[in-house]
């Protein structure tokens, strides 16, 4: 059977997802029958905090940002998703409503599953099981990192280790630099830190003084990964 440009297309991105990385052409092509994608503008709601979780996303291109609104009606930032990356698992665990937001930072492409379809393809397929809670624990455990950024680091500390990880998750190594492109804005930087947009812009411009790191607004380079990381620690 031939496939249609746009289905193709469609594999392709499903097979540069680490969960579904290593299914047969069979398999993939019955997950494609699942999935809906959806080109969705900047600065747009993906899903509501309240909401029914109906459905699991993943992010083909574009950024999203995960967000919770506080009691003074202030934004906060919990998480950016990059592309390759899972969001709205939660519906995934038997959560009934969403308790955050999910608004895109820039045009993106996305794909949604159902939550049943999905769980009924992973019961077929039990390998992908032992993979979404692999994916499932390294998000724990990135939360679990931040927390402890929060409790027992300075800021300095907290925008350098943030910028240090989300290099190394997102960035590319060319010799002994780090190239991240693009680069977040300072003042999401800032609330996934708990820092003021000026500390961040402070912080980021010292180091960038010292040779550790060059920026603008669309990169990040890491000159000298060791010392960034002694900075840290």
């Amino acid at each position: 059977m031939s496939l249609k440009m746009a289905d193709k297309t469609k594999l392709w991105y499903l097979e540069n997802f680490n969960l579904f990385s290593n299914l047969s052409k069979e398999k993939m092509m019955e997950l494609n029958s699942m999935i809906n994608d959806k080109e969705v503008k900047g600065d747009e709601p993906i899903y509501f905090a309240n909401e029914p979780s109906k459905n699991i996303y993943f992010l083909k291109t574009g950024r999203v940002k995960i967000t919770k609104y506080l009691a003074d009606g202030s934004e906060k930032i919990i998480a950016i998703i990059n592309p390759g990356e899972i969001f709205g698992e939660m519906a995934y665990l038997e959560e009934e409503k969403r308790t955050d937001f999910a608004i895109t930072v820039e045009p993106s492409l996305i794909c949604a599953v159902n939550k049943n379809d999905l769980s009924s393809f992973i019961e077929k397929n039990p390998e992908l099981n032992l993979r979404l809670t692999k994916i499932l624990g390294l998000k724990i455990r990135s939360f679990s990192e931040r927390i402890e950024d929060l409790i027992f680091k300075d800021a300095d500390q907290r925008v350098a280790s943030f910028i240090l990880r989300y290099a190394e998750k997102n960035g590319k190594k060319i010799g002994e630099q780090i190239f991240v492109k693009p680069f977040l804005k300072h003042q999401n930087i800032g609330e996934l830190t708990a820092c003021s947009r000026q500390t961040v812009n402070y912080i980021l411009t010292d180091l960038r003084t010292k040779g550790v790191i060059d920026f603008d607004r669309s990169k990040l380079i890491i000159n000298k990964i060791e010392q960034l990381r002694a900075f840290i620690s």
